[in-house]
């Protein structure tokens, strides 16, 4: 089991989102990372509906209450948790899961 470093877990303010570009399986992917208390939940940064990335301003993905990630371009809803889409065209439908885990105070996301 490969891991790709991210970040610090420091570098995600407390239910916040950053954005990033690694390159996993030879392939550019664009990611979003979110941290509520003491998890991060990652996902690409693609929206099921059209492909297209989410963040509204670079590195930010959550709606104003921050209690969703929010696609800029047909305002869908997903949940944090999980990526399932709660409203907007991909209802239904998730984001794409990257598997990540905490280690020695830096994100990895793991590469099977």
């Amino acid at each position: 089991m490969n891991s790709i470093r991210l970040c610090k877990f420091s570098d995600i303010e407390e239910q916040d989102s950053q954005g990033f570009l690694i390159k996993l399986n030879g392939q550019k992917i664009k990611v979003i990372a979110i941290r509520l208390k003491n998890k991060i939940f990652t996902f690409e940064n693609s929206c099921p509906h059209i492909g297209t990335p989410l963040d509204f301003k670079p590195g930010k993905f959550l709606n104003i209450d921050k209690t969703y990630i929010i696609c800029s371009t047909h305002g869908a809803l997903f949940q944090i948790n999980d990526g399932y889409c709660v409203s907007g065209p991909c209802a239904g439908l998730n984001l794409r899961v990257l598997p990540n885990k905490i280690e020695n105070e830096y994100v990895f996301l793991i590469n099977n």
